[in-house]
């Protein structure tokens, strides 16, 4: 039993060591299928001073900015014009499908720009409920998709148990005043001929919520997010090693657009080609390579996780059983 033991224990070390090494050779920048040039957009935020709504359409004016400087340097021959333009998620908090302002400072900085935008925005739907979602909209025609984001963040975009806690305090319902909704279709969205994989912000904290956009067609995967509230705090920085991982497990270019940093720019094998600072305005322009094979995570999604579990369960049983019997038979 000891000798058994212990070639256990060292296969558990071993065999996952002799995975990881055996699985190098799938990792792969190669542009499979060729490559887009992608601007990420990071309009910052207001530090202070602005009451909430003031801020929300500051927030909006601070990406339209930007935006528009980036459009100003590709005039001037500074840089490539892009075939696509990132926004951030909440990069406008103010409803463009209810109010013309918005729409109109969104489609301006579109048409400077000579290029489609996804922007972040929180909709209202016409049955009431709130939806955290991105918008593709095309220069001079507007929105042509939308994605509403899946997997919404507990304490942030819902509350649970909303009923008890405002019986204990009703002051505490009043950080998230309407409950989101959550969203039932995978975000892909065609830009420009390219296929990007949409999982905003708390969702590539999930599995499923990148792995999808791969099996329906993601050429690219892009992270909108907004790490303003969590200000200068490592939380940026774990969401950001999130999006390295799910780079490297499906073989794909991952940008993070963010509102107040860190933006990204990540390779297929995880490498971090380009990033911004914090609390700052910043642009971000690459070529990206787009890849449509299939790793093994893409393809096998959690059935080695479910396997591993069954084994573990497995084997604690058969502990148990054996540890009953003997003190049955002493």
């Amino acid at each position: 039993l000891p000798r058994a033991a212990a070639l256990t224990a060292g296969l558990a070390v071993l065999l996952p060591v002799a995975g990881a090494l055996a699985s190098r050779a799938l990792v792969s920048d190669e542009a499979e299928a060729g490559t887009a040039r992608v601007a990420v957009i990071q309009g910052n935020v207001p530090r202070a001073g602005l009451e909430f709504n003031a801020q929300r359409r500051a927030v909006l004016d601070y990406h339209v900015k930007e935006t528009k400087r980036l459009a100003e340097r590709v005039d001037r021959g500074e840089v490539k014009r892009p075939d696509f333009v990132l926004w951030p998620e909440n990069s406008s908090d103010i409803d463009p499908f209810r109010n013309p302002d918005a729409s109109a400072a969104i489609d301006s900085a579109a048409q400077a720009i000579k290029a489609p935008i996804s922007v972040g925005a929180v909709v209202e739907k016409d049955d009431g409920k709130l939806y955290n979602e991105q918008v593709l909209w095309l220069p001079g025609k507007g929105p042509t998709a939308t994605y509403d984001k899946r997997q919404i963040q507990p304490f942030g975009e819902y509350l649970p148990m909303r009923s008890l806690l405002h019986r204990i305090n009703d002051s505490w319902t009043t950080m998230v005043a309407q409950d989101f909704s959550r969203g039932t279709a995978p975000g892909v969205f065609t830009i420009d001929g390219t296929r990007v994989g949409i999982a905003t912000c708390y969702e590539a904290a999930f599995d499923w919520a990148v792995r999808d956009t791969v099996t329906h067609g993601a050429e690219l995967i892009s992270v909108p997010s907004n790490n303003a509230t969590f200000d200068r705090s490592e939380m940026t920085y774990q969401q950001l090693a999130m999006s390295r991982v799910r780079a490297v497990e499906h073989s794909r270019s991952v940008t993070v657009p963010v509102t107040s940093g860190v933006s990204a720019v990540i390779r297929p094998d995880g490498e971090i080609v380009r990033r911004t600072g914090m609390f700052v305005p910043a642009t971000l322009v690459d070529d990206v390579p787009l890849r449509t094979s299939e790793t093994p995570a893409t393809r096998m999604g959690i059935a080695p996780e479910t396997a591993l579990v069954v084994i573990a369960a497995g084997g604690l049983a058969w502990a148990i059983t054996r540890g009953v019997r003997g003190r049955r038979a002493a």
